[in-house]
């Protein structure tokens, strides 16, 4: 199959909390934006501050103020060609305008919230059919994603999970994401909300995928499915599973305590890469593309 021309950016949260699956509540004072550079990285890979940009809000239980603070914040760095599609439930999704809006787009940004309602809205939709087209064919198409909406990226998603008690067997729910990204799986508020142990069990679950933690005002921007890079002012985590070697969480009653062997983890600052497929990481992100563009080059030439 061949790899989506698309690009994606799962950024791991910071302005709109919705409702935490932690605690049960609404956090309606908190709409501190995450830093801007990221918000102008996306900008400047859709084509810059003339685009189309259309922030879906239907993660968040205060789509309107987060709305706000997203059109305030885009254009902030010169980008105000946005719409807000206040999509709420799937009979929304089916809508002609919404449609329309998303087809001419060239760029969507899922906000924060509840990465459930995500999944639940937009699954088996006409609005994710042309979502998941655009973002496979079309080369500068731009789907973004922050909290919840960078957890919804992938196949596989976390719905739930308490940090206190992520390493008993069935306390991290698992269903199924937007499918933007397969062999992946998203955390967000990743070091602030202690989130290791349930995306450790994520991946116990699913070894064939590589985890991802996203810090707060970090995030991965990928290209071609596979190339990863660092961007922001924290931490991106990875959890690869491939080769564990011991692994008690199928044969355990679930509350028991799980056990895993030979989980390989990596850090990745700002600059740093990954490369899926490979399972590769990579030091000088930039410096790498420029080395294989510049060999591929040459191996043309010859």
């Amino acid at each position: 199959m061949q790899n989506p021309l698309g690009k994606l950016f799962a950024i791991g949260g910071a302005e709109d909390k919705g409702v935490d699956l932690e605690k049960g509540e609404v956090a309606r004072n908190n709409l501190n934006f995450f830093e801007l550079g990221i918000l102008r990285r996306i900008v400047e890979e859709a084509g810059g501050p003339e685009i189309r940009m259309e922030v879906i809000t239907t993660a968040s239980v205060i789509p309107h103020e987060v709305g706000e603070n997203y059109l305030n914040a885009f254009g902030k760095i010169g980008c105000t060609n946005i719409g807000l599609i206040p999509i709420r439930n799937r009979a929304d999704a089916m809508e002609k305008e919404y449609l329309d809006r998303l087809k001419k787009s060239d760029a969507i940004m899922f906000s924060g919230g509840n990465q459930l309602r995500l999944s639940a809205t937009y699954g088996g939709t006409e609005f994710l059919e042309i979502a998941l087209e655009r973002y496979h064919k079309e080369k500068n198409f731009v789907v973004a994603g922050t909290s919840a909406g960078a957890m919804a990226m992938s196949n596989t998603m976390i719905y739930e999970g308490n940090a206190t008690s992520a390493h008993l067997k069935g306390e991290v729910k698992i269903t199924t994401g937007l499918g933007f990204m397969d062999d992946v799986i998203f955390d967000s508020h990743f070091e602030k909300r202690g989130r290791f142990g349930r995306l450790a069990q994520a991946i116990a679950s699913n070894p064939s995928a590589i985890g991802i933690g996203l810090g707060e005002d970090t995030g991965m921007f990928i290209r071609d499915g596979n190339v990863m890079e660092a961007i922001g002012s924290g931490l991106v985590m990875i959890i690869d599973g491939h080769d564990i070697v011991h692994n008690n969480i199928g044969d355990i009653p679930e509350g028991n305590p799980i056990s895993v062997e030979n989980f390989k983890v990596h850090f990745c600052e700002k600059g740093n890469g990954f490369l899926l497929k490979e399972r590769k990481f990579i030091m000088d992100i930039k410096g790498y593309l420029n080395q294989t563009s510049t060999a591929s080059k040459l191996k043309r030439a010859i």
